[in-house]
């Protein structure tokens, strides 16, 4: 029986996607399903098999779809569309074994309506004695538990199920006879994992560690109800662990208050008074030594008598929240003629991993063929869900109706993941995916079935580049530390490049206030080798290779909100036009000013004037020493093999690189 086989190629798997005809391989099966070595059935033989099985199958069987090809109807099988099909309806995600029971979405009508006024940083009084916040949270709890999480019946992550098979609990009510609050977290994105009452209104909260770790603890994001108007309450979070924080600098919490939203169609707010981050005497648990953790306390009224509220340490976005605007898009009768939605993968929980191709439909393979490709993803920290409101302002401007856009899809093809992560972001951790591990140090040498999204990524590109140049890669994040938006990329070597890497940055600072270079670093650290900017710029040899980093906070003292994280996406293909403008006069314009930059700084560090390097070549200068270390993450380095006791096998037989660098290269999955 002769069965069609598709040539392994974007081109042709792009071609396929817009309705081309196009040239097939034939394999030959026998009877046993065992498949021969591919090759190259002659025209005349090819025509007469077709003719031969068409009476016979086209009133049995559904699997066949048929094309024109030299004036004659040619089949093709099927691909299986659970493999590569978005549903067209929300899935409900699913969860790890362990958690038994969870509540149902949170009503946030207003989520994403950003507030009609400005929201000013919190000016912390003088005088501020943080010795005495020191001595004030130790491991000597006082106090009475009004609500806790159910501790996992496993280390390690084992299996998930869908929420169909949990128990649905219902929330807490919105009004009680007491005054004690009724805090819940068991939704998706929600992280809280116990709360105390040691005070009339003052409560200490602890965050749940991301599974299956005992560490990772920022993202924060809680629902609580039975609240009083007037009284000033008091929360304190006992167990974060970064030494710095933007709390410090001014940002506030964020708050969500149903009755305002049905009364005042008011969204988030960033709300709080004496907020103060600061080291407390608890040690922690997950390192040696005299190490200890930091405490986040903040005051607030609430505005209703018998409201329910939510805070969160950012805007949050769920993965339902993305299905639901992938879906506006897909039931969009324009939109869906130059995005398609497939899904890349399944994450190692089993949800969804979604892949958007965004381009306009070539009439010619040959026109197909000349585009070149921007990758961008997101969300591989699920606790930055700053990065996913950036991907969304992204994905709404370059399917949109603007002139920018159509000339965008005309000349590109955009491979967009707008959720790396989907696990993490159900169960609510801040940096961990399920197997304990943070993705974006395993780029380098991802195990597939510890790190599909990962393991699938690198493979797309990695035969999109056999059939087109990348232009860029940029992977969204958000930051704990620093404000503004501003980029990492990869500082190249090659004489006849040099600052080339910096273009594209400098142009974005130009365009947006919001974007700062001068924070935008391209040093190479040996300790982020394994994160995606460096794979792609060093293994796929991608000059553009981009970290987009955006703040928690915001920038002149002004905080940012959904909207802002949105227009950052319309900067970016902005940004995009004029750098890959036909007249490169903007780009040598950019390149001349970055020389006299850095001829600046260079001199300046030797002590000497301007003038007398003012001849020298950029190739004879060692500009690597001219900035700092990106400052990133504590946890920047690699935690090791995945936390997944059934891997343990497979991850012995994959300890050289060789072997898991065979193991990536012999990836074979749908592009499109």
């Amino acid at each position: 029986k002769l069965l069609p086989i598709a040539k392994d190629s974007l081109a042709l798997s792009e071609a396929h996607e817009w309705g081309y005809e196009k040239e097939r391989l034939w394999s030959t099966r026998d009877e046993e399903g065992n498949s021969s070595d591919e090759k190259e059935i002659e025209p005349s033989t090819r025509r007469r098999s077709s003719n031969i099985s068409l009476k016979d199958v086209n009133s049995r069987t559904t699997q066949l779809i048929f094309g024109m090809q030299g004036g004659k109807r040619v089949p093709k099988l099927k691909e299986p569309r659970s493999l590569y099909c978005v549903p067209r309806d929300i899935v409900h995600p699913r969860w790890p074994v362990g958690i038994e029971s969870v509540c149902g979405k949170p009503d946030l009508t207003h989520a994403h309506c950003p507030p009609p006024f400005v929201e000013e940083f919190y000016k912390r009084p003088s005088g501020t004695n943080f010795r005495l916040l020191e001595k004030a949270d130790t491991d000597k709890h006082e106090g009475n538990v009004v609500y806790q999480l159910p501790a996992m019946r496993f280390p390690f992550y084992t299996r998930s199920r869908p929420t169909a098979a949990l128990e649905m609990s219902d929330f807490p009510a919105d009004k009680c006879d007491d005054d004690v609050l009724r805090f819940e977290s068991k939704f998706e994105c929600g992280n809280l994992f116990r709360a105390r009452k040691v005070g009339p209104y003052e409560y200490e909260l602890e965050l749940r560690w991301d599974y299956f770790t005992m560490k990772h603890t920022q993202w924060f994001y809680f629902r609580c109800s039975n609240t009083r108007a007037g009284p000033t309450y008091k929360f304190t979070i006992i167990n974060l662990l970064k030494s710095g924080s933007l709390y410090n600098e001014g940002m506030k919490p964020l708050f969500y208050s149903e009755k305002n939203a049905k009364l005042k169609n008011l969204g988030w707010l960033r709300t709080g008074q004496n907020i103060h981050y600061y080291k407390n005497n608890i040690r922690r648990k997950d390192c040696k030594g005299e190490r200890y953790q930091y405490s986040l306390t903040w005051q607030f009224q609430f505005p209703h008598n018998g409201d329910v509220g939510y805070f969160a340490h950012c805007y949050p976005y769920s993965y339902t929240d993305l299905q639901k605007d992938l879906l506006e898009i897909a039931n969009d009768a324009v939109k869906s003629q130059y995005v398609k939605q497939r899904i890349l993968c399944h994450s190692l929980g089993g949800n969804m991993v979604h892949l958007l191709t965004v381009t306009t439909p070539s009439t010619h393979l040959t026109e197909a063929k000349q585009k070149r490709a921007v990758v961008v993803t997101a969300r591989v920290h699920p606790g930055e869900t700053n990065s996913s409101y950036m991907m969304r302002g992204f994905i709404n401007f370059i399917t949109g109706p603007s002139p920018d856009a159509k000339v965008l899809r005309d000349n590109f093809v955009f491979k967009i993941v707008p959720m790396l992560n989907p696990d993490g972001v159900v169960v609510g951790n801040y940096r961990s995916s399920l197997a304990a591990r943070d993705l974006n140090r395993n780029y380098k040498n991802p195990i597939k079935d510890a790190y599909p999204s990962i393991w699938s990524v690198k493979a797309m590109i990695r035969r999109m580049l056999t059939e087109r140049e990348v232009v860029l890669y940029c992977d969204l994040h958000g930051h704990s530390r620093k404000m503004n938006v501003f980029m990492y990329g990869c500082e190249n070597k090659d004489p006849s490049l040099r600052l080339q890497e910096r273009v594209f940055p400098n142009m974005m600072g130009r365009n947006t206030s919001k974007f700062k270079y001068s924070s935008c670093r391209f040093k190479v650290q040996k300790k982020k080798e394994g994160t995606g900017r460096i794979v792609m710029w060093q293994q796929m040899g991608i000059l553009n290779s981009f970290t987009m980093e955006a703040t928690f906070a915001g920038y002149n003292n002004i905080h940012f909100n959904s909207r802002d994280l949105e227009d950052m996406g319309y900067h970016f293909c902005d940004t995009l036009l004029d750098y890959c403008d036909p007249d490169t006069s903007k780009v040598e314009h950019v390149l001349a000013n970055l020389t006299r930059i850095v001829k600046a700084q260079y001199a300046a560090k030797l002590g000497k004037s301007i003038d007398d390097i003012n001849d020298v070549s950029l190739e004879d200068l060692d500009i690597s020493d001219l900035e700092s270390s990106d400052g990133g993450s504590d946890s920047s380095v690699s935690d090791g093999p995945p936390k997944l006791p059934l891997l343990r096998k497979k991850c012995a037989t994959l300890q050289s690189k060789k072997e898991k660098s065979t193991d990536c290269d012999s990836a074979l999955i749908p592009l499109l």
